[in-house]
């Protein structure tokens, strides 16, 4: 299913509206922007609970291996984090440009770091949906980044779509795990 359904915010707004309210960018020409949708069997609040946590990305990400946080979790907070070897990077600071609890969408951007993702930003929101008859969540992600000397747009978007494919797949799969114990233990 896609984003209908269980009236959470959205009243049936579907993905691009969604992508209209909450992904809206402006792309320049040296840049790429892309969106990516991942349909999670775990309520909005549980996802959320791990998506909010601009202080333990690691709790999903998993090419992260630590993360330190410069200040309180408020908007303007950053953080470092450290990269899993195999990507082509050890370090990334990160700025929260939004922490949005009743809308279910946090935005971060790219501030620094040994890598080559500049001007990057990436906006992540949840919403309601019913999937199997029970309470899920549709995660939508997007991004806007700088091309890279030496690399084309389909490269980069290739690139960066990749690693947020993985980040959200092991959303999903921890999130339904976590939910499916739940419902074991009640």
């Amino acid at each position: 299913m896609s984003g209908n359904g269980y009236g959470g915010g959205g009243g049936g707004v579907g993905v691009e509206g969604y992508i209209r309210r909450h992904h809206r960018r402006d792309v320049a020409e040296n840049q790429r922007s892309s969106h990516l949708v991942q349909h999670i069997k775990a309520p909005v609040h549980l996802v959320w609970s791990l998506v909010r946590r601009f202080d333990q990305p690691q709790k999903y990400k998993p090419f992260i291996n630590r993360c330190v946080v410069r200040g309180n979790l408020e908007v303007g907070t950053v953080r470092e984090v450290g990269v899993k070897s195999g990507l082509p990077a050890t370090t990334s600071m990160e700025r929260l440009e939004l922490l949005d609890d009743e809308e279910h969408v946090l935005c971060i951007s790219i501030v620094g770091g040994d890598h080559r993702l500049k001007n990057y930003s990436s906006i992540i929101s949840l919403h309601q949906e019913v999937i199997d008859g029970r309470p899920g969540t549709m995660a939508i992600e997007s991004f806007v980044v700088d091309v890279p000397e030496g690399n084309t747009k389909d490269e980069t978007c290739f690139f960066v779509e990749a690693l947020i494919k993985c980040n959200l797949k092991s959303l999903a799969d921890i999130s339904e795990r976590l939910a499916a114990q739940d419902r074991t233990n009640h």
